[in-house]
């Protein structure tokens, strides 16, 4: 077990990668997860998908969330993936998006700061249950908002890091990317419309090499961006964006967590030789979230390693 610190950075880099946990890309095999909690969670309409489930007449159904929650545990423990439960806090109805509050690195987590106002005590929570799990925080977003969906550990040696100017601010991106950058890897900055929440409605990784990416929604720099890295590009389609259909998770061995709706996703996956595995969260996402904001990683096999 490691020292629990809340700045385990080195000022100069040079950090030393942990070794029980921490991740060095998003697709390499997923071996211990943290989720959020669903007992506090409501619909709120800060965000475009909430606001459009709303103008829809959808009805939210906090029983139907609790069993769609427990199914996909369920899925992560039959893939032999460790869960872990951030503690719940009754003030903190958006706690089950636990991707955001925290993001993982091969130093460690960096603990964010969040933008909307029913947000910003997540940090409590989340600092608590990485000091139970003995885990050394890399440090803390002390300026502007950063929030774990515009972030991701893209493959070794990079981050893919988007920013609207809400959810991530300009300042709370120049600030990891100069830690980050001392540590000797790439920060690839994103700028794009609030609309869309984070960037992880809009790009994900499937597996090495390949990502899945609404190409009419991102900037085509951002595409000569993915093609100069050599990763092939699974195209998923607009109306797919506001269901939530991009916001995967990559298990590792091929194996990659969808959404149950989202099938012309599930079918791509699959023609690439990829084995899907596609709970029910459609109670869920008209939140604003899918399986990707509800999960931080917090241990995956290195890649650099395998």
């Amino acid at each position: 077990m490691s020292e629990f610190t809340l700045k385990y950075r080195k000022d100069n880099g040079g950090t030393a990668p942990l070794t029980n946990w921490g991740m060095d890309s998003e697709y390499g095999v997923l071996r211990d997860v943290l989720i959020g909690p669903v007992d506090n969670f409501s619909w709120r309409t800060g965000n475009a998908s909430a606001r459009r489930a709303e103008r829809l007449g959808m009805q939210f159904d906090h029983k139907v969330a609790e069993v769609q929650h427990a199914e996909m545990l369920d899925a992560y423990r039959h893939a032999g993936i460790n869960t872990h439960l951030i503690p719940a806090d009754n003030s903190l109805p958006y706690q089950i998006y636990g991707r955001d509050s925290s993001v993982m690195t091969p130093w460690g987590p960096i603990v964010t700061q969040m933008y909307s106002p029913w947000r910003r005590g997540e940090w409590v929570p989340i600092v608590k249950k990485y000091a139970a799990l003995g885990i050394p925080i890399y440090d803390v977003i002390t300026a502007g908002s950063l929030e774990g969906g515009d972030f991701m550990v893209l493959e070794p040696g990079v981050i893919l890091c988007g920013y609207s100017g809400e959810r991530t601010s300009p300042q709370g991106f120049e600030q990891m990317r100069e830690w980050v950058e001392k540590e000797g890897w790439e920060v690839k900055g994103y700028q794009f419309d609030p609309f869309f929440l984070h960037i992880d409605v809009l790009v994900a990784m499937l597996a090495e090499k390949l990502a899945a990416v609404c190409v009419d929604a991102v900037e085509p720099e951002l595409i000569q961006w993915f093609k100069s890295r050599n990763i092939e590009i699974i195209d998923i389609p607009f109306p797919q964006v506001l269901e939530l259909g991009v916001n995967v998770v990559a298990l590792g061995n091929d194996r990659v967590m969808l959404p149950k709706a989202n099938t012309g996703l599930a079918e791509k996956c699959r023609a690439h030789g990829l084995e899907v595995i596609d709970p029910d969260i459609s109670m869920i996402t008209p939140g604003g979230g899918g399986v990707h904001c509800m999960c931080q990683p917090l241990r995956r096999d290195s890649v650099l390693q395998s």
